[in-house]
């Protein structure tokens, strides 16, 4: 009888053992979960910023307001009826 319970009580350990510090164990699952949260993370981020860029793509499709900012802020360019003036500091 008292080599079955020690026998049991080994078979216990090693299976906590298993469970807290083992392949799969608890630790394991732990950083896992830290993996997931960061990796949703990222993809949040990652999703707003396509969903900005959809935005954009589709405002310079429709709209005349997007391309003349992008000509003016990208290749300075002015309608005829303004003056350009540029301030060096």
């Amino acid at each position: 009888m008292k080599a079955l319970l020690a026998g049991l009580v080994v078979v216990l350990l090693l299976l906590q053992w298993r469970l807290w510090a083992g392949e799969g164990g608890v630790s394991e699952l732990r950083q896992l979960e830290q993996q997931l949260a960061a990796q949703q993370a990222e993809n949040e981020a990652l999703r707003l910023r396509n969903q900005m860029l959809e935005n954009e793509v589709l405002d310079l499709k429709t709209g005349l307001d997007a391309i003349e900012e992008r000509a003016r802020s990208d290749l300075g360019m002015t309608r005829e009826d303004e003056i350009f003036y540029r301030v060096i500091e």
